[in-house]
C-alpha cells in the first residue's frame, strides 16, 4: 500500500446473539488480527471470541478495504452501468461505496450472521 494513503477505519457490527438482548456488538476490523481479540456486547456484556477462520476472513476483508482506499483515484472516475427498460443508468462507483449498506454474511456462532461493514471515508475530497 502506498505510504501516502492513511489506513482506513473500518467497523463491523452484528446483533447480539443473547436471548432478549437488543445490543449491537461493534468492533474495529483492524483489531481482529490479535488472537486474543474479543468483541463485547455493550448491553449484556457477552464476549465473542473469533476463531482462526473468521479472523482470517476479516483480516483479508481489511486488505480489500485498504485496496479500495488505495484505488480511490481510479474509482472516482468509474461508474457501474445498470441496464433498465429505458436504457442504461450509470451509478458513480463512489455513490455505491458511500451510500449502500455493505453486509458480509459469515458463519459465526454456528449460524450465518450478517455483519454490517462501515468504512470511514479518507477525507472530504474522496471520490471528488
Amino acid at each position: 500500500m502506498s505510504s501516502t494513503v492513511n489506513s482506513p477505519k473500518a467497523q463491523l457490527d452484528f446483533n447480539c446473539f443473547s436471548d432478549g438482548c437488543s445490543g449491537t456488538v461493534k468492533f474495529d476490523v483492524t483489531q481482529v488480527a490479535d488472537p486474543d481479540f474479543q468483541a463485547v456486547c455493550p448491553v449484556c456484556h457477552r464476549a465473542y471470541a473469533l476463531d482462526d477462520a473468521l479472523r482470517n476472513k476479516l483480516t483479508r476483508m481489511m486488505g480489500l478495504v485498504e485496496s479500495i482506499r488505495e484505488c480511490e483515484d481510479i474509482l472516482g472516475d468509474s461508474v457501474v452501468a445498470v441496464n433498465v427498460a429505458g436504457g442504461e443508468v450509470r451509478i458513480p462507483y463512489a455513490l455505491l461505496l458511500t451510500r449502500l449498506n455493505t453486509l458480509i454474511s459469515l458463519e459465526f456462532g454456528g449460524k450465518k450472521t450478517d455483519f454490517h461493514l462501515w468504512i470511514e471515508p479518507s477525507g472530504p475530497q474522496t471520490f471528488r
